[in-house]
């Protein structure tokens, strides 16, 4: 299930920000999906009742269209909405089944509440183990108190900590009997290229999934994401709305240029560890290089100017930031340009791209987790970024929608 985060970091998407854990790590570990040993009967419980009460209210965009009581402003949204759904499949060969086809008022701020933790000299997560999704590198609460509490509980043990609203989660189309995964009040008044961002994401985790490597799954469904906002933003929003979304995307590439930077120099600090260092002197570096992570966004921040409502996201983000954070946010963009040259390789043939490129990734989630990551991080290497951004750029945008 892959979830998406309302954080300000290069993966996903939230109410005017971008987000963390775009989320695209799978939320609500639904207790049906689920049978860890080790794992409370209450967290099961929070798990399966959570999900049935959210399936319970959804109601069909229709029925919410037909009805009186409805604000304009909403229906506009849900029309957009099945605008959007109606593209992917048409566009980007997602699959055309019952999700997001439904709408539910949740009335609270996220889906759910995730859970991340990782020591404090390492960004690798720790994971709980789950028989249908495999093991996964947080935990997700239908109640943010119940988050707070396992964080404490993680904290305890010694582990950084992170816990964060996500807007929205896949049940892979496991769900699709029962009318599929709806859309929600969490995400549905989310800039246009974000909504469309974050129903082409959770679509594409239905396509692919590989049991037990969120990596895999996640940068997967973030190159999908990517593409298919760009094309939609190019061929079906108004002037204003790319304009709107293009002032918007610019502090999330800012953003994200600063935290991978700053991941890959904490994982350096950390990968001599290994090699007998001592861990004070590490710890050392790794607090100079946090300052240094501060510092480099106190003068983005300044440069970014503008309401503070549009980037508090942002601050509270880096103010919370740890490894934690650091380690949730590498799941949804290291292996992106692997999967973005697989499109490249496969666009390079006439007809649709799509669904060699599902092939393919199938073929790559079939193989041994370390193989499936070598073989994507080689085709980052081997095809040209200039035969890549070719491939994934979109057509020019139409005039005057």
């Amino acid at each position: 299930m892959g979830p998406e985060a309302s954080n300000p970091v290069p993966m996903a998407s939230s109410v005017r920000l971008p987000l963390l854990l775009r989320p695209a790590l799978a939320a609500a570990a639904l207790a049906l999906l689920s049978g860890c040993a080790g794992t409370t009967a209450g967290y099961y419980w929070q798990s399966i009742n959570g999900h049935a009460e959210l399936m319970r209210t959804a109601r069909p965009v229709q029925d919410w269209l037909d009805d009186s009581s409805t604000s304009d402003a909403l229906k506009a949204r849900l029309r957009l909405a099945q605008r959007i759904r109606s593209f992917a499949s048409r566009e980007l060969d997602l699959p055309d089944n019952a999700s997001y086809r439904r709408f539910t008022d949740l009335h609270r701020a996220a889906a759910v509440w995730n859970v991340v933790a990782a020591p404090p000299l390492s960004l690798t997560l720790q994971t709980w183990c789950f028989p249908v999704t495999g093991c996964i590198g947080y935990r997700g609460y239908y109640a943010q108190a119940d988050a707070r509490e396992e964080a404490d509980a993680l904290r305890g043990q010694g582990l950084e900590v992170g816990v964060y609203g996500v807007p929205a989660y896949s049940t892979l189309g496991l769900f699709d009997w029962a009318g599929g995964d709806p859309l929600l009040s969490t995400f549905i008044n989310y800039p246009e290229g974000e909504l469309a961002r974050m129903i082409f994401h959770e679509l594409a985790h239905q396509v692919v999934y590989a049991n037990g490597d969120t990596m895999f799954n996640e940068s997967f469904a973030s190159t999908v994401e990517k593409i298919g906002r760009d094309r939609w933003l190019a061929t079906e929003a108004s002037d204003q709305a790319r304009a709107d979304y293009q002032r918007f995307a610019g502090r999330g590439q800012d953003f994200r240029v600063l935290t991978t930077d700053t991941r890959k120099a904490l994982e350096a600090v950390y990968a001599r560890k290994d090699k007998g260092e001592a861990p004070q002197a590490l710890l050392a570096e790794k607090a100079q290089v946090m300052a240094d992570f501060r510092a480099r966004y106190a003068v983005l921040r300044e440069r970014w100017g503008g309401d503070a409502a549009q980037v508090g996201g942002y601050d509270r983000w880096v103010a919370e930031a740890n490894n934690a954070a650091f380690g949730a946010q590498a799941a949804y963009d290291e292996l992106v340009p692997g999967f973005e040259a697989l499109y490249a390789r496969v666009a390079a043939a006439p007809g649709d791209p799509w669904p060699r490129f599902y092939a393919e990734v199938r073929r790559l989630a079939a193989m041994p987790r370390d193989q499936r990551h070598a073989t994507l991080k080689e085709l980052a290497g081997e095809v040209p970024a200039a035969t890549v951004a070719a491939a994934i750029r979109p057509p020019p945008a139409s005039v005057g929608q």
